[in-house]
């Protein structure tokens, strides 16, 4: 099997949610609404990947985390090919939606996807002789502006009835997850391929 594949699973699941989405929706901005949150939520168990890579093979140092961590840029391909998806699907559900959302509400969002494309546009050995300690950097806090975002998004859901379940099982794995790479941080590095 190609190593690609996590970005062609990846890209497969967020357009067959968006589908799914704009099928299921009672009307055009239902739909579109659906679809938008629906390849958010794709996109985050895929994002949750390229985030613990590195933390896992440390704390857990088996095959299945070896293999983890030498996908993890496929893994990080595929969540920028899955957000991708969203945002399409976000661009046109915000444009339906006669309640405009405000500009400072679009910053945030905005961010990421600076971060997602510059990380996506530097994921080769290339950029990363290219760059050197700058790439490490660029994607260390590329990664962890992501991961806040996400858990910002899905923690202002918890005081919402109707969205509390989603907001607070998502932001208990975005938080353990954060508590997985402070832990990884105390052990000593193990090689992806030892």
């Amino acid at each position: 099997m190609s190593r690609t594949w996590p970005t062609a699973f990846a890209t497969t699941a967020a357009l067959t949610v968006f589908a799914a989405g704009l099928l299921i929706g009672g009307n055009t901005l239902e739909g579109w609404g659906l679809a938008a949150r629906w390849t958010a939520r794709v996109g985050f168990p895929i994002f949750l990947a390229a985030y613990l890579a590195s933390s896992l093979v440390k704390l857990a140092p088996a095959p299945w985390s070896r293999a983890l961590l030498r996908d993890r840029r496929w893994w990080g391909l595929g969540f920028a090919a899955s957000h991708t998806v969203h945002f399409v699907a976000l661009v046109v559900a915000t444009s339906l939606n006669p309640e405009p959302r405000s500009i400072a509400s679009l910053i945030p969002g905005g961010i990421a996807y600076v971060f997602i494309l510059l990380m996506a546009l530097t994921s080769s050995k290339a950029a990363m002789r290219a760059l050197g300690r700058n790439w490490k950097r660029l994607h260390s806090t590329g990664i962890h502006v992501i991961w806040l975002i996400y858990t910002l998004a899905y923690a202002k859901r918890i005081p919402v009835p109707e969205t509390r379940l989603i907001g607070m099982t998502m932001t208990a794995l975005a938080l353990t997850a954060l508590a997985l790479r402070l832990a990884a941080r105390r052990k000593r590095p193990v090689s992806a391929f030892a």
